[in-house]
């Protein structure tokens, strides 16, 4: 185990997601084997159906200006009580999904363990730069302030769900496919020239994937941390990285992705690996670990050691902050692609960040 852990420091550090001071939750390294060892855990989802018909956005798409949210406590539970929440059926499988906003459609995926009020405000601020916004519950508790325990049974199931693939390398995760079907419903709806996706730590490389929709056009991966047993691994399948990669280059698309330095769920080694995959069509962000915000919910505080999360937990909400300027970068790549704004600037834009 030990010479596991040291050819692969992304098992070590991430051991501690799934242990508690009682010893009742099953070790990471337990549950990797079980991942490896017992596919036979991974249901298989409901038949393909018919999917959502589109509806058109209740607003105007491109003008309409969206009042700025309230100043509202990241350590509290979050009631979502500005987003509509709908359920969505895309092949035969229904999902929560929190909306709200106008204009061309960013979906936004939480990290884990769920949607919580850091990954609600990040969706806000999409929204109030001029976009809708499409935000899929794909685990945890809607709202919730990320505890400890209650995150690390999360994590648990999510390791050994049908719809992901945390520790396999080269193949993607199938809830993708549902994730490409909602980019297409989101573009229907709402129009302009396509569609946006940020995914975070657990889902970070899903928007990736998403790239196989032609509506998809400005893919964001934030701490992509899958598969979580081997730093070098992509968690897409290649054949399908292969597709994106040909899209990119015929479409003169990018794709931009952050971590922070000293991460050790995302390590150097998989944005080596998205530039030999992709070129320079991918765009990698490396912010210092000193700008990460140190005040954490208890799921954070505990589990994760390290800076991780760039727009939501770890994100110092001040001006000039390097993590701020991240997610204006965001901003403004989803502003470019969708919405006919200025193009991004040179390789160092967020303060302190490399490439």
């Amino acid at each position: 185990m030990a010479a596991l852990e040291a050819r692969h420091p992304s098992i070590s550090m991430t051991a501690t997601l799934i242990m508690s001071k009682n010893a009742r939750l099953m070790s990471f390294l337990t549950l990797a084997r079980h991942c490896r060892k017992r596919n036979d855990l991974r249901e298989d989802g409901p038949a393909a159906g018919q999917g959502q018909s589109p509806r058109p956005c209740p607003s105007s798409i491109f003008n309409e200006e969206i009042d700025t949210m309230p100043n509202r406590s990241m350590k509290q539970d979050d009631p979502l009580d500005d987003f509509t929440r709908r359920e969505i059926t895309l092949d035969g499988i229904a999902k929560a999904v929190f909306v709200t906003g106008a204009g061309p459609a960013v979906i936004v995926m939480a990290e884990m363990p769920g949607i919580s009020p850091h990954v609600a405000r990040f969706a806000r601020w999409v929204r109030d730069a001029g976009f809708a916004v499409y935000m899929p519950s794909l685990f945890g508790r809607d709202g919730a302030v990320p505890g400890a325990e209650e995150g690390a049974a999360v994590f648990q199931r999510a390791c050994v769900s049908a719809e992901f693939r945390a520790m396999t390398s080269n193949e993607s995760s199938p809830v993708t496919k549902w994730l490409r079907a909602l980019a297409r419903l989101a573009h229907a709806e709402c129009g302009g020239p396509g569609v946006g996706a940020i995914g975070m730590c657990f889902t970070g490389n899903f928007a990736l994937t998403m790239m196989l929709e032609p509506a998809m056009l400005a893919p964001v991966l934030s701490q992509p941390s899958l598969p979580l047993n081997n730093p070098a691994g992509l968690e897409i399948a290649s054949d399908e990285i292969k597709a994106v990669r040909e899209r990119l280059d015929r479409e003169n698309l990018t794709v931009m992705g952050y971590r922070f330095a000293g991460d050790k769920f995302c390590m150097a080694q998989r944005f080596a690996a998205y530039s030999q995959a992709l070129g320079d069509r991918f765009v990698g962000r490396v912010l210092p670990d000193s700008a990460a915000n140190a005040d954490l919910a208890p799921f954070f505080a505990r589990h994760v050691p390290t800076p991780h999360s760039v727009v939501t937990a770890h994100l110092i909400d001040e001006a000039g902050q390097p993590t701020i300027v991240a997610r204006d970068e965001i901003l403004a790549f989803f502003r470019w692609r969708l919405a006919g704004g200025r193009k991004i600037g040179g390789p160092d834009v967020a303060a302190g960040a490399t490439r």
